[in-house]
């Protein structure tokens, strides 16, 4: 049995298969004789101390996890600063880490949580302390770098392109008496990845949706009110499809809200509402909007089969990486084959990873920038494939256990922050 313990812990917000994630790092842990423990509420359940022993779940407690969406025991959105002016925080965590006997840290998570396993990795090598860490993808805006696509995206992705294609049904039968325009928003704050996903909906451009707007391209108010007016005429009706992200021409958010969030991003208003009703006082038009919010990264009964085997393949190969000694590295995803569809885990370094962000290319991007081209739908279209329908009970609703654990006893004194 190797020495030590394995800590897990995820980041950001959860989507439809993180716990698949999770359920394939400690069934390989197991496997490898490790016994791993599991942080309450990400980072901070370290901080804290706070850490959860996986040991006492059963096995079939452990499969169950990759059909549960959520985050199993909890996600935070909190982020460390840099070496210098976190660095008391760093030493707890290496504190924490010595106390428990930790030699290997697996955070799952995006850009922020890339960057905390890159600091802790040096952290502990300034202090003397052996410690492997790895980061393990996941993100429904797939904007993270170093892997071809991010577990969480594909089964969003899935979830946008149905309903968008499901509600333009809708909308085409009702628009001759009721709604013209149907406005659809997206998460991606920086990058377009969800609302690209809504175009594998259709492909005419008389089909749904018939307009994308994507924060990589500058919103342009006259000619976005002249393409639905064109196509309202055309086609009856017009299905829009929105990046909450999307951006004025000089850099400003045409939805920002004011102030910050927690990692210091701009806080969005929402961008669908306001396109809806600049659609209804400027071309007379009777309008519907929807922010599917946290549904489109919750919707574990309409996951992609591809994005449940890349989760728990990340999963599993992060748990491998660790214990191989690769420090400061990625999970990532290696695209093979576009068709038929391959692809495979690979290590990448952190360092080149951790406060980038990747966005859709413009390759990926209609001429008119209102849609997807072919390059885009032969990257997407793997992404939703197959389906992995959650069991259901008796009373027709899916089967989502909440585990409960104990926390480990406290060695250190309280985290005050």
């Amino acid at each position: 049995m190797p020495k030590g313990r394995l800590l897990y812990a995820q980041s950001g917000g959860v989507t439809a298969v993180i716990n698949a994630t999770a359920s394939a790092v400690l069934a390989s842990a197991r496997r490898h004789r490790v016994h791993a423990l599991w942080a309450r509420n990400g980072i901070l359940g370290a901080l804290r101390e706070e850490l959860y022993d996986t040991r006492k779940l059963s096995p079939a407690a452990v499969k169950a996890l990759a059909h549960t969406p959520g985050g199993a025991f909890g996600s935070c959105r909190f982020k460390l600063k840099s070496i210098e002016q976190d660095r008391a925080r760093y030493e707890r965590l290496i504190d924490v880490f010595r106390a428990h006997d930790i030699r290997w840290f697996l955070y799952n998570g995006g850009n922020d949580s890339a960057d905390t396993a890159l600091k802790l990795s040096k952290v502990a090598g300034e202090m003397g302390y052996p410690l492997t860490c790895v980061g393990v993808p996941k993100t429904v805006d797939n904007d993270l770098v170093g892997t071809d696509c991010c577990p969480g995206f594909g089964s969003a992705a899935k979830y946008t392109a149905v309903s968008v294609a499901e509600a333009a049904l809708d909308i085409a039968a009702m628009a001759d008496t009721s709604t013209r325009v149907f406005v659809y928003e997206v998460m991606g704050r920086h990058a377009g990845w969800l609302a690209a996903a809504a175009g594998l909906a259709g492909e005419g451009e008389d089909e749904a949706p018939h307009l994308i707007l994507f924060p990589e391209r500058a919103f342009d108010e006259a000619a976005f009110l002249a393409r639905v007016d064109a196509v309202v005429k055309r086609v009856g009706h017009c299905v829009v499809v929105v990046s909450e992200g999307i951006r004025h021409p000089d850099g400003r958010f045409v939805a920002e809200a004011g102030g910050k969030d927690d990692f210091g991003h701009t806080r969005l208003g929402g961008v669908g509402p306001l396109l809806a009703q600049l659609c209804k006082e400027k071309l007379g038009l009777k309008v519907h909007w929807t922010v599917p919010d946290y549904l489109q990264r919750s919707a574990r009964h309409l996951a992609s089969k591809t994005d449940l085997a890349q989760a728990m393949a990340v999963g599993k190969a992060a748990v491998e990486l660790a214990l191989a000694g690769q420090n400061g590295v990625l999970a990532g995803i290696r695209r093979l084959s576009d068709s038929p569809y391959r692809w495979k885990v690979v290590a990448q370094p952190l360092e080149g990873i951790a406060n980038q962000e990747k966005t859709v290319p413009d390759e990926f991007l209609r001429a008119d920038g209102f849609g997807i081209s072919a390059a885009a739908r032969r990257y997407l279209a793997p992404l939703i494939r197959g389906e992995a329908p959650p069991p259901y009970g008796k009373d027709g609703l899916p089967l989502y256990p909440r585990p409960r654990l104990p926390l480990l006893p406290r060695k250190l004194p309280e985290w005050t922050g």
